[in-house]
């Protein structure tokens, strides 16, 4: 198979719910003729939303992925969601993709869930443009939408469009670096024109700036090359001799984006079918192909040694599995390909979990479509059936030429709920299909509660629960009596402890052994269970083939809690001293003296309760601002500030999850179904004194 790797991008789109990123997916595929019609996110009629919650709902859960062609380009294209609470799907696939489209509502601005897409972009160091999209509704403001982007997000961007015209008089783009005016026709004229069947014809015309915007053009086309001079040293002396093209700008602003340095913003309106041509265009033209990106980093899984993988056909192969849907005709494992080939039917090596795995079957994707491939090359994103043990963030590679890549790091679930079987018949069958969901989605956990008997499912929010038990009745048949939701609290400790764990049993044969002594303490860090071990054994007390063991004993307590049973985070650990028996020590005993010395330390320590609080925004007419922020008052919120978003006042606070279940229909009628609020998790804290009462045992 040949194929241009510099022609390929692996492009997602981002953005805050309601802004209008699947309507901008949709109208670009009906461009780039991958589709015969322009879906409707209203009529449930869009390509990516194509499960029945998203299109009841009208907002994307799952994030999809499709394949266009734009002007010799193939664009592997990743819708993702806006919601907080399938915040992991947006996670993942920023994991393994080269750029990214952020599009912001031109009313708006930045909003809540749009910073945080950005700082997950920013942590994979994905190059972005961003769309300002519905400057035709009333109230959106280009200018604004800019400046916020620059002081919200502390994102360098630079226009390199400016609109024509305003809310509903936009009917088009300035291009700065071309200074051509794209004027778009209304849709009547354009339907006349045969360009609304059609997509060969195209619904605009390119021409001078108008004179009324020379003025506009001129300045922010100014502002666009003193920029890039000020970024590009190669540019800067074009700039400086006055010799630079549109081509040098292009290719300026292409090394700065690649580089982050740099965001250019385009504007349009999706929706009315203004300036998506150009936005794919621009990702073309700005974004990374996988050779722009640096050869991507792994360790080698038995040695360690940092090894790195080319985007190139001629490396071995290497990939990972960035999610897994389950599906009635085969669960699939999405892959992001970083180097090598490989073939429908090849075996692979899972250097993760040290497995052999074979593709059964290639596919393209095209959201829920399948189109079968027979390889898959550098740079590709894919589909494969017929793996058994991979899961999200696995590695899959050569055998003769193992790697291990970085796994993405999920946040911590917030909301869980109890749940049982209708009946004996299902018990076996809900099991099973918790089991695929939780394969499927990393945020998603269930456990069994030894002490109730009951079974409890944990996710990131009431709709993140809500979507996946309507999964579990209609995708697997399993009916259940669930609980009401309850916030998923930590458990840490308030100062430093330790304690000597032992496990001694003598019974006249042979015995067990083993004695552990721990030092904990305080400690914040970003490990995925919040727990970090340091061995301090010196001279043997402890045998080092022993001191896996203790560590299994460590997580197991941490992951059951000392005092509450909820998950201990925050904490240093460190194995600083023990005893062993050369007959009677084991594997089992160390485990359990390793689990009753961090009990026993923690104790000491004095467990603390954490209770998840969520970053709230809450946009509303100002009539309403003060009984508002009487009722967050009550919710015990910690207001951080205000702030003004055209008309609308905007609250910003920090709430505890467990005061805002409700909140949704409380807002409404506070400001009569005016006001409007996101929320997502933003840490945890200590709960009030007076609550701890009703967790003592």
């Amino acid at each position: 198979m040949h194929r241009d790797i510099r022609k390929l991008r692996n492009l997602g789109i981002i953005a805050h719910i309601d802004a209008g990123k699947t309507t901008v997916t949709e109208r670009m595929l009906y461009y780039a003729g991958s589709s015969h019609m322009m879906g409707s996110v209203d009529d449930g009629t869009t390509v990516t939303d194509w499960m029945t919650q998203e299109r009841e709902r009208g907002i994307t859960i799952v994030s999809a992925a499709v394949t266009i062609e734009w002007n010799g380009h193939t664009i592997n294209l990743i819708d993702t969601p806006g919601h907080v609470d399938f915040t992991a799907e947006v996670e993942r696939s920023l994991r393994v993709l080269d750029g990214a489209v952020g599009v912001f509502c031109g009313v708006a601005g930045v909003q809540a869930q749009s910073e945080t897409v950005w700082r997950q972009a920013d942590k994979y160091g994905v190059p972005r443009l961003a769309f300002v999209n519905k400057l035709d509704r009333v109230g959106s403001d280009f200018a604004k939408a800019v400046q916020s982007l620059r002081e919200r997000l502390d994102a360098n961007a630079v226009p390199i469009q400016i609109p024509v015209g305003v809310e509903q008089a936009f009917r088009g783009c300035i291009d700065l670096v071309r200074m051509e005016q794209i004027t778009y026709f209304p849709e009547s004229e354009a339907r006349d024109a045969g360009s609304k069947d059609s997509v060969d014809e195209q619904p605009f015309t390119l021409c001078p700036v108008e004179s009324q915007f020379q003025e506009a053009a001129a300045a922010a086309r100014a502002e666009l090359v003193e920029m890039l001079a000020d970024a590009d040293d190669t540019f800067a002396e074009q700039f400086l001799a006055e010799t630079f093209t549109h081509d040098d700008i292009r290719q300026a602003l292409r090394r700065q984006t690649i580089a982050c340095r740099l965001t250019p913003v385009l504007c349009g309106a999706a929706l009315a079918k203004i300036g998506v041509q150009p936005l794919l265009d621009a990702a073309c033209d700005y974004l990374p192909s996988p050779q722009d990106i640096p050869p991507h980093q792994g360790r080698h899984p038995e040695t360690l040694e940092t090894i790195s993988r080319k985007p190139s056909d001629q490396d071995p192969f290497s990939a990972i599995a960035f999610k897994t849907v389950a599906d009635k005709y085969g669960d699939l494992t999405y892959l992001r390909v970083y180097s090598g080939t490989a073939k429908s039917n090849a075996r692979v090596y899972n250097a993760s979990k040290d497995r052999r795995e074979k593709f059964n079957r290639l596919y393209r994707m095209r959201a829920d479509e399948r189109i079968a491939l027979t390889e898959t090359i550098a740079g590709d994103i894919v589909a494969v059936v017929g793996l058994k043990f991979s899961t999200t963030g696995d590695t899959l590679c050569s055998q003769e030429h193992p790697i291990v890549f970085e796994k993405a790091v999920f946040p911590d679930t917030v909301v869980s709920l109890a749940i049982e079987p209708k009946t004996n018949d299902d018990k076996q069958r809900l099991a099973h299909a918790l089991g695929r969901l939780a394969n499927e989605d990393p945020t998603f956990h269930s456990t069994f509660d030894e002490e109730t008997g009951q079974r409890v499912i944990s996710g990131m929010g009431e709709l993140h629960l809500e979507v996946l038990l309507w999964r579990m009745a209609h995708e697997f048949g399993v009916q259940a009596n669930v609980g009401e939701p309850r916030v998923s609290y930590r458990e840490s400790i308030r100062r430093s402890g330790k304690f000597e764990g032992r496990f001694i049993q003598q019974t006249g044969g042979h015995g067990q052994f083993a004695v552990v002594k721990l030092e904990v303490e305080p400690f914040t860090n970003d490990e995925p269970d919040h727990v970090v071990i340091e061995n301090k054994i010196r001279g043997g007390a402890i045998p080092t083939n022993f001191i896996s063991s203790v560590e299994a004993g460590i997580r197991g307590a941490a992951r059951s809690g000392v005092k509450y049973s909820y998950p201990m985070i925050n904490a240093r650990v460190r194995i600083v001293d023990g005893k062993h028996h050369e007959v009677d020590s084991s594997d089992l005993a160390f485990e359990h003296a390793g689990s009753i010395a961090f009990r026993g330390a923690c104790q000491a320590a004095g467990v603390i309760l954490l209770e998840p609080f969520m970053s709230l925004e809450v946009t509303t007419p100002s009539e309403y601002q003060g009984s508002i922020m009487s009722d967050l008052n009550k919710r015990r919120a910690l207001i951080k500030g205000f702030g003004a978003r055209g008309s609308l006042a905007v609250i910003e606070a920090l709430a505890p999850l467990g005061e805002m279940f409700g909140y949704a229909s409380d807002v409404r009628t506070l400001s009569s179904g005016r006001a409007d609020y996101s929320m997502e998790p933003a840490e945890f804290r200590e709960i009030p004194k007076g609550h701890y009462a009703k967790f003592e045992v």
